[in-house]
Parts: C-alpha cells; structure tokens; sequence
C-alpha cells in the first residue's frame, strides 16, 4: 500500500503525516509513506486543498487533518 501525504510542509501537514504514520503503527501494517511538497504535483494528483492524503493513487482525505481513527478506518477498509 502506497499513501501520500500531500502538502507543503506546514504544521498541518505534519500533523497529518505524524496521524497517519500512528494510525499505520496502530494496525501493524507495512506501507509506503510519501510526502509530496511540489505544488505543480498537488494539481496533478486532483488535490485541491491540503493537508491532503492519497493511498494507492485515490485521494481520501482533502483539506482538514484527519484523526489517527480516520486513518485507520480508510486504511482497514483496503
């Protein structure tokens, strides 16, 4: 599984990465976590406001900072 934070770099950005990379610790799965901070990339990939999070080339999360339950619901679901 590939997941995307997508953002450039601000607090809430990080916030996403650190809940996101919880919610990964939490369930005990192997994953690739990539940060995307290329503005021409966050057109290309749909994402209109960030933080935003992509898993396997779907955006799930856009524009909020989603908590370590959300995330894991959306990475059980898969």
């Amino acid at each position: 599984m590939k997941i995307e934070i997508v953002g450039p770099g601000c607090p809430r950005c990080i916030a996403t990465e650190k809940n996101v990379q919880e919610a990964v610790k939490q369930l005990g799965i192997q994953v690739e976590i990539i940060k995307v901070t290329n503005m021409v990339e966050f057109a290309k990939k749909g994402v209109m406001f960030t933080p935003a999070v992509i898993v396997d080339g779907e955006v799930k999360i856009s524009g909020k900072i989603p908590t370590v339950d959300e995330v894991k619901k959306i990475l059980s679901s898969k």
